[in-house]
């Protein structure tokens, strides 16, 4: 078998590997592989493969995974799903109890309940949310 399709099989090999794990050290490992079996393919020999396979993986290894993992474990800036609506505005459609309410928050429907049990907001005021509890918006009156 040539030289070059056996760097290729570990090149692909290493980076199915590198799909499950995640970790970002296989895929630089993969991708070492793929530049050895190009060096492979022009014919370069078989110590001379070892060496550009060092050098690569070494240097992604050592340069890119750091950044790679980096990138991944920052914090991400913005907010998603309903962690989005809490300091968003809302509208009551139904007054807000403590045993009932309905507020338009971002053109959708929410179950509210104020954040003081003994407040009640009437239809037609503005809201501010506090936080979501499981479906059922907190919400308080902005004044």
């Amino acid at each position: 078998m040539d030289p070059w399709l056996i760097w290729l099989i570990i090149a692909l090999v290493l980076a199915i590997a590198e799909i499950f794990s995640l970790t970002a050290a296989l895929g630089m490992l993969a991708v070492a592989g793929f530049v050895t079996a190009g060096a492979a393919a022009v014919g370069l020999p078989v110590p001379g493969q070892l060496v550009v396979f060092s050098v690569v993986s070494a240097a992604g290894v050592l340069l890119v995974r750091p950044w790679a993992r980096r990138m991944m474990l920052q914090p991400r800036l913005e907010r998603f799903g309903v962690d989005a609506l809490i300091g968003a505005s809302g509208y009551v459609l139904r007054e807000v109890n403590g045993h009932d309410g309905l507020v338009r928050i971002r053109s959708e429907d929410w179950t509210a309940r104020p954040y003081d049990e003994s407040l009640v907001i009437p239809v037609g005021s503005t809201v501010d949310v506090l936080h979501i509890d499981g479906s059922i918006a907190v919400v308080y009156p902005r004044e």
